[in-house]
Parts: structure tokens; sequence; C-alpha cells
């Protein structure tokens, strides 16, 4: 764990983007290869199948798409530690983004769990609007699906001045924690534990296009899994 803690928040190691694209391409290949001999057992190329057989394939053809998603967040956060990917940005509204990522969160495969956005404080960001909203969304899926206290998400905005400009704080936690979480004094946030199975490496990227926005992701005081703080400066 601490060797985690140092490469998430420490200097970076040169030889991790270099790791992260051999990896990429040492997996790449045989994924394709597999997907595609997949493919051609499903189309029945080489013979006729049993609904059995058809079963048992389907589940191999969605667990290789995974390891493929999997490689293309490995890809992409390769590309993040390189800082070879520029942001694209420009003004758009705060609450515009969170309403988009909220939209877009997929149904919970055993129960139901509501994200609502309340308070959000108006204003813009300066961000690259799709990568952005990608990382938001991020973070609620991985929130959403660790949240057991409640079957309420609950996501508020403000704007605290800072001595570099004015900041939105972006709080997202349960109807027991989310006062606090918002009320937190910013010296008692902890750094955010991006490496938390089941959730890929899209915590990781989402961290670091956060960053690369000039904000922060965070965790409350206390349990570090409760919710989190993300930070963005206003435009």
């Amino acid at each position: 764990m601490r060797q985690n803690a140092q490469m998430t928040h420490g200097a970076p190691d040169a030889r991790w983007p270099k790791l992260l694209s051999l990896a990429v391409h040492e997996f790449r290949t045989p994924i394709t290869v597999v997907a595609g001999y997949l493919r051609m057992l499903l189309k029945e190329r080489a013979g006729p199948l049993s609904e059995q057989q058809r079963r048992l394939l389907e589940e191999a053809e969605k667990s290789c798409g995974r390891l493929s998603g999997l490689v293309a967040e490995m890809s992409e956060l390769s590309g993040l530690e390189r800082a070879d990917s520029p942001l694209q940005t420009s003004p758009v509204a705060l609450q515009v983004l969170l309403e988009r990522a909220v939209a877009a969160l997929s149904d919970l495969p055993d129960r139901e769990v509501m994200v609502e956005l309340q308070g959000l404080a108006p204003g813009q960001v300066s961000a690259d609007a799709s990568r952005l909203q990608a990382a938001l969304l991020s973070i609620l899926t991985a929130l959403r699906r660790e949240l057991v206290t409640s079957n309420r998400l609950l996501v508020r905005s403000q704007i605290a001045e800072q001595p570099g400009g004015a900041m939105f704080r972006i709080a997202i936690g349960d109807e027991p924690q989310i006062d606090e979480i918002a009320a937190a004094d910013p010296a008692d946030l902890a750094p955010f534990d991006e490496w938390r199975g089941g959730t890929g490496l899209s915590l990781a990227i989402a961290r670091r296009i956060i960053g690369q926005h000039g904000g922060a992701l965070l965790s409350p005081p206390g349990d570090g899994r409760a919710g989190a703080v993300v930070t963005l400066p206003r435009a």
C-alpha cells in the first residue's frame, strides 16, 4: 500500500508509463485473437452450437470485452502519465457536466441507488467537457456501487474563495454523511484511494483528468470510502 501511495501522490516514476504502454502492447494482440475466434464460433463457422455452448461462449465474449476495456484504460492512463493527452478546453457550466454524468449512470444489477443533485453553485469551469464529464461519471459510479448505508447518493457544490482564485468544491456522500463532508476543513481531507477493486483504472484516470483541470480528488475525514470531494477552478 505504501508503494501505491507513493506512486499516486509522490514524484512520478518514469518507468510507470513505460510499463503501462508495454503491457497494453503485450495484452492487446492475444485479446484480439481470442475475441476473433469467439466471434467465429458464435457465427457457427466451426459447426452448429448447442444452447449451452452458445451461452458459455457469450459469457466468454463478455469477459473478453471487459479485458479489452481494461487495456483501453491502461492506454489512456499511460498517456495521462506521459502528459501527452492535451485538453481541449472551453467554458461549460459545472451543473451541466454533473447532470450529464448522472444521466449516463448505468443501472446497478442488484439494487437501486438514486444519485441526487442538490444545492449546486452556479458558474462555469474551463474544461475539456467530455473528459471531465467522464471523470465525474467514474467517481459517481464507484461511490454509488460502494454505498451500503443508504439508497441515495447526494452531490452538492459550493464556491470557496482561495488565494489563487475561486474554486468549486463538490461534496459527494450519502444522506447521513453529506453535511459533514461538505463542511470538512480542507486540511482534514485525505488523498483519494483510486486503487480499489471493481473499478478498473477509471478512478486513477479520473484523478489525473481532474488534476489536469487544476483541481483535486480527495477523500473526506474518517472513512475514506464514505464519499469524495472534488475541487475545480471556477472560470
